[in-house]
């Protein structure tokens, strides 16, 4: 069976979802090989083992810390040359898309980001895109070279499959350019105890409707009673009431949960090309006009202040 390249994105040997979700979708089109690269590289192979990696080739340096991004497009590209694949999966941040970009430019191949889906072809693997806002989507395979493809969170279920998940040294030459670009300085970002947005199952979303900051805090009171990731629009975040690293839409995240909730979003299409891939779309919006209702699985006509509150309520009576 043809091997299928899957780089890991772990914290300190802490395997994140999206990179559970490629394994699943590397299964489709061939027999995974993960790539674990940093400290705590070795500590990722029982889970990868546990979702069907086959081999993980692994290596430590301190420059995956130290210095940005080149240092992997120098390793995968060195685990391109030692196994071969017919595929390269990376997870769709905004890291892992310039590692992609680069690994491509460099094999002469051609790249897919953002995709959704992934199926066997007849002439390698054809991957599903939400193109044009969310408007169309397309189906399309790389034509030259080893095809590279980020994939977005949340595009396929997590599905255990155990696997031999052997650990193999992976062997690396840094190049002079991976150590162009130093990194001085780290600050930890404050923890919500919420769901990373990109990454959660249900994200719970507020707009203009919201009408303040200070009016935020019953959206946020909705996800937790979900164990929800919080997002918000465009207009919500240029209004200063909520943060633009939470801005869902064409100018802030892509998303793709299982659950989407937004609540005060008339639904312009700026904000609909971040979300509309979205499983089920929920809206909560007291015109019953607005363009949000023409895409949602389930809508309801009515004020934000009422509907949302007892929604929270409902919720954690139902869970208590």
């Amino acid at each position: 069976m043809a091997e299928v390249l899957v780089y890991v994105d772990h914290v300190d040997g802490a395997v994140r979802k999206p990179t559970l979700e490629l394994l699943t979708l590397a299964r489709r089109v061939g027999e995974p090989v993960a790539v674990a690269l940093g400290n705590g590289a070795g500590d990722t192979a029982v889970t990868l083992a546990e979702h069907g990696a086959a081999r993980v080739l692994t290596h430590e340096a301190a420059e995956y810390a130290d210095y940005l991004v080149v240092p992997k497009v120098d390793a995968l590209q060195a685990a391109v040359e030692a196994v071969s694949p017919d595929a390269v999966l990376v997870p769709s941040s905004a890291e892992g898309k310039e590692i992609a970009a680069r690994l491509a430019l460099r094999l002469g191949s051609g790249i897919i980001t953002d995709a959704v889906d992934l199926e066997a072809g007849d002439e390698g693997p054809i991957a599903t895109q939400s193109v044009f806002a969310a408007s169309f989507t397309t189906k399309s395979r790389v034509a030259k070279g080893t095809p590279v493809v980020t994939v977005k969170p949340n595009s396929a279920a997590v599905e255990p499959a155990p696997a031999a998940g052997a650990v193999e040294a992976l062997a690396v030459t840094f190049s002079a350019q991976a150590i162009g670009t130093k990194v001085t300085g780290r600050t930890p970002r404050e923890s919500t105890g919420r769901p990373e947005l990109t990454e959660a199952a249900i994200v719970v979303s507020g707009g203009r409707g919201v009408n303040g900051a200070e009016n935020f805090a019953i959206i946020e009171a909705l996800a937790d009673s979900l164990g929800a990731a919080v997002g918000a629009s465009r207009a919500a975040v240029d209004a200063g009431w909520y943060p633009h690293t939470n801005q869902v839409g064409q100018t802030g995240k892509s998303v793709s949960p299982q659950l989407y909730v937004a609540s005060g979003i008339s639904g312009a299409i700026q904000h609909r090309a971040g979300m509309q891939t979205s499983k089920t779309i929920v809206a909560i919006n007291k015109d019953a006009e607005a363009p949000i209702f023409e895409l949602v699985d389930y809508g309801v006509i009515g004020d934000l202040f009422d509907v949302v509150p007892a929604m929270t309520e409902e919720i954690k009576a139902r869970k208590g």
